[in-house]
């Protein structure tokens, strides 16, 4: 599969995923607002390829001229749980001093970097899975997209599939269907057909009763953000999804680049929680399937608390997470 998203000289250009998977399409955008546009409705999405979109954003910005700071903060602000969208615009302005071809140089090298960095993150997860999980072969978990579509090249939390797979420890995968834009059944089941990896699809709402069938021997996720003490925020749907989990004794494990980490936010209450358009639940295939006037909650992520995670998995290993610390009057050293 060619890279989710690129530069191909004179655009960016992205695998559409809204329109997998009855139409494989690549879209070429020449612009700021065309990128901005592509972001905010989901034509590429996952944390580490918006990374890549963050630093292409200031590409596209340089070579329009203007307020080049101006178009990449609105960049930077197109989603805003995504710690790597901001991380990804930062890296590349700070190669602004150096000319237009150092910002590019640099975006280019996050392309690189990024299928390195995921390789390496997700087969440390496949040994910790491996150690966790004394079943063979594996019957594994997976909620919304952490494949190829949502990095540049190879995956995260889906990347440890393509590592296991390979060595014949697969016997299947359940992919959550992960409403409202079914992430899991439109993009995780087209990746694993591509590949040839046995699955199944499921509605969100089934995971429970599959651990509660002794269906699941571990679950996969990615993240879109991580705080300091190791809290998660990723796909809505995840932090019940790991309460399940917990509940099972069925181990939970975040796959992600370090880049995800946010060491700035203390914990995951800090972390700022997208809102999408009602209409993403009030219709569906253009059909409307509420009342018109529905009023509608619909958070596109929240935020599992570190003790119900087994672990998160960086390219350097197991993270360890910063605990908050403790108050010097209660006698315990901080942790």
């Amino acid at each position: 599969m060619r890279r989710t998203i690129d530069w191909d000289g004179d655009a960016v250009t992205i695998i559409d995923q809204t329109a997998l998977p009855v139409d494989y399409r690549v879209l070429r955008l020449r612009t700021v607002d065309e990128l901005i546009d592509a972001i905010r409705r989901l034509a590429v999405r996952g944390a580490p390829a918006l990374g890549a979109a963050g630093a292409l954003g200031v590409v596209l910005a340089a070579r329009e001229g203007g307020d080049l700071r101006a178009s990449a903060e609105r960049v930077a602000k197109a989603r805003p749980t995504a710690v790597n969208l901001s991380w990804g615009v930062a890296r590349a302005l700070e190669k602004l001093d150096e000319g237009a071809e150092a910002v590019l140089a640099e975006a280019l090298e996050i392309l690189d970097e990024d299928e390195r960095l995921n390789r390496a993150a997700s087969a440390h997860a496949a040994e910790i899975v491996l150690a966790l999980c004394d079943r063979r072969p594996l019957r594994l978990l997976s909620h919304c997209n952490a494949g190829h579509l949502a990095t540049v090249a190879w995956g995260s939390a889906l990347g440890v599939v393509w590592h296991l797979h390979e060595r014949g420890l697969v016997e299947s995968v359940l992919v959550d269907e992960t409403r409202p834009l079914l992430q899991g059944a439109r993009l995780t089941a087209w990746e694993l057909a591509q590949a040839g990896v046995p699955y199944r699809v499921q509605p969100d709402g089934a995971a429970a009763a599959a651990m509660a069938r002794g269906l699941v021997d571990c679950v996969l996720v990615g993240a879109d953000r991580i705080a300091a003490n190791g809290d998660v925020a990723n796909k809505i749907g995840t932090y019940g999804l790991a309460i399940a989990a917990h509940h099972h004794d069925v181990p939970l494990v975040v796959v992600a680049p370090s880049s995800t980490v946010d060491r700035s936010l203390a914990t995951g209450a800090e972390i700022a929680i997208e809102e999408r358009p009602p209409d993403e639940l009030r219709t569906f295939t253009g059909t409307t399937i509420t009342p018109p006037d529905a009023d509608v909650f619909n958070p596109a992520f929240d935020v599992t608390p570190a003790e119900l995670i087994t672990a998160v998995v960086t390219e350097h290993g197991r993270y360890r997470p910063v605990r908050p610390q403790r108050s010097s009057t209660s006698g315990d050293e901080a942790c």
